[in-house]
């Protein structure tokens, strides 16, 4: 067996150091230390890997310091030794539960210790290439996952931030448009520029055409100088208008001349300015519906959607929600003291069984809840507000058939144009069959024109809905190669109010 190295041995209590000195002559790499104070400076200058507690039969020293000394070596995997009667205290048992990858009692066989801290060791060593997978989770956008639809969202921004010409990004309320549009705005040669959003649904329809264009002084009531707007403070920079089919009608011809002739009027001005700014803007509703039914100008319509990318809701790539949940689990731990360490099995489980309707912003604050309100050391679906799921295992097959029989109908009605009949000899059963299933999985043919969140822009062509349906079976295949922690990204929007993206 290959002796692992870099084992921190805390031998508390002034219990005999004899276990160190075995495992020493034994060839194994061993700094031993006999109080936490000077483990605490070890650890300061120094990375370990495993960890062994040595207790006696009633520890002299409290269970704090002993949790304080573990998490100053995270990634470190520990095993603890100690006599029977030291499990007799509370306090010292959930200690070891919820911080020891295993324990043993006292005397025990040094043969089963060494073979203890080789188990020890392997799972610190998967720990780290997790860790290493996390950090390759996140590439230099600052986008969480690694799933097909984040991996053909990344491509899509790179190349529409090639260009100047106007975005528009589709996608619920909650899906993470606003960070597309950063990240589209980083990978452009405009990344040096100011990025300015904008949310059209949040300001008063009396005073955005002043807070997007600006106002001389004197233009109204209140206006004692000189004011620059959104617009021209976004110069040499990109401008997001989020919520862009929550303009007043009015105000949507101003906007379709400045992308016309990159020029603006401030209110109360008698010159136009020439400003250098790209447009990106994003809705929740497809603005092509909108454009039917005349809530948007569809001059306006077609000069924003020049370029358009999608951005896919939480329930169509459940794959990334344990990267996801742990990403936004560290950044919670990170602003406050806790004792909690991450989600039990049974919450991953409940939370790709969920359908998240609220998106990435609802599983943000779903986590942020659960660290300030658990008392356990694990996150438990209740702990989330989320149904537990009974028997994971046995309902995961079920599921992947679901999903996979949902998929083919859907891609099968996209690829023939809708056409039930073309559809139904493609898949080899009968019309009423094919009727039947997409009623089972709640697929609908769409073709009334109203305002609703889409996942398409052609204004012409009918929308397939399919019900959502959670990937279990995937999706922990999935958790367990590459769960995500410790990631440096953006996600500010997910605290927004409801309804907004």
């Amino acid at each position: 067996m290959q002796l692992p190295g870099n084992i921190l041995c805390v031998t508390l209590g002034g219990h005999s150091g004899r276990v160190a000195e075995q495992l020493l002559g034994r060839g194994w790499n061993l700094s031993p230390v006999t109080d936490l104070a000077a483990a605490g400076r070890l650890q300061a200058h120094r990375k370990f890997s495993l960890g062994l507690l040595v207790v006696g039969a009633e520890p002299d020293v409290a269970e704090e310091s002993m949790e304080a000394c573990i998490a100053a070596s995270p990634g470190a995997e520990w095993v603890a030794l100690c006599e029977a009667q030291a499990l007799e205290s509370p306090a010292f048992r959930e200690l070891v539960l919820g911080s020891f990858f295993d324990h043993l009692l006292q005397p025990c066989d040094l043969r089963e210790l060494e073979m203890t801290l080789g188990h020890a060791a392997k799972r610190a060593g998967l720990r780290h290439r997790n860790e290493a997978a996390r950090r390759c989770a996140v590439d230099a956008l600052g986008m969480v996952g690694q799933g097909p639809a984040i991996s053909r969202l990344r491509e899509q921004i790179r190349k529409v931030a090639a260009t100047d010409a106007p975005v528009l990004i589709g996608g619920e309320s909650g899906s993470g448009k606003e960070l597309a549009a950063r990240a589209i705005h980083q990978c452009s040669p405009r990344a040096s520029g100011p990025f300015v959003a904008v949310n059209c649904g949040a300001i008063s329809p009396s005073l955005i055409q002043s807070e997007l264009f600006g106002h001389e002084r004197g233009a109204f009531t209140g206006a004692s100088s000189e004011r620059r707007g959104f617009i021209e403070a976004a110069s040499d920079g990109t401008i997001f208008l989020d919520e862009i089919g929550d303009l007043p009608i009015e105000l949507q011809t101003n906007l379709l001349r400045f992308l016309q002739e990159k020029t603006i009027s401030r209110v109360g001005g008698v010159r136009n300015l020439h400003v250098d700014v790209r447009v990106v803007a994003a809705s929740h509703v497809d603005l092509a519906e909108a454009v039917a039914v005349g809530q948007f100008r569809e001059d306006l319509f077609y000069r924003l959607n020049v370029l358009s990318i999608e951005v896919e809701p939480l329930r169509r790539r459940m794959e990334d929600v344990p990267i996801l949940a742990e990403y936004f689990f560290q950044r919670c731990i990170a602003k406050t003291r806790t004792r909690v360490k991450g989600f039990s099995r049974q919450a991953l489980a409940a939370m790709l069984a969920h359908e998240w309707p609220g998106n990435v912003r609802e599983l943000f604050n779903r986590v942020q809840r659960a660290v300030v309100m658990t008392d356990r050391r694990l996150i438990g679906p209740t702990d989330m507000g989320l149904e537990a799921v009974e028997n994971v295992a046995g309902m995961g097959l079920d599921i992947a058939r679901t999903t996979a029989e949902r998929d083919v109908i859907s891609l099968t009605l996209t690829r023939v144009g809708r056409n039930i009949t073309h559809a139904a000899r493609e898949l080899g059963v009968s019309r009423m069959t094919l009727y039947r299933l997409m009623e089972k999985h709640g697929i609908a043919l769409e073709s009334e024109s109203r305002l609703q969140p889409a996942s398409a822009w052609s204004p012409a062509a009918p929308v397939i809905r399919p019900t959502p349906v959670a990937r279990v079976g995937d999706s922990m295949d999935a958790m367990m190669k590459s769960p995500a922690a410790g990631y440096r990204s953006d996600w500010s929007g997910a605290g927004k109010p409801a309804g907004r993206a």
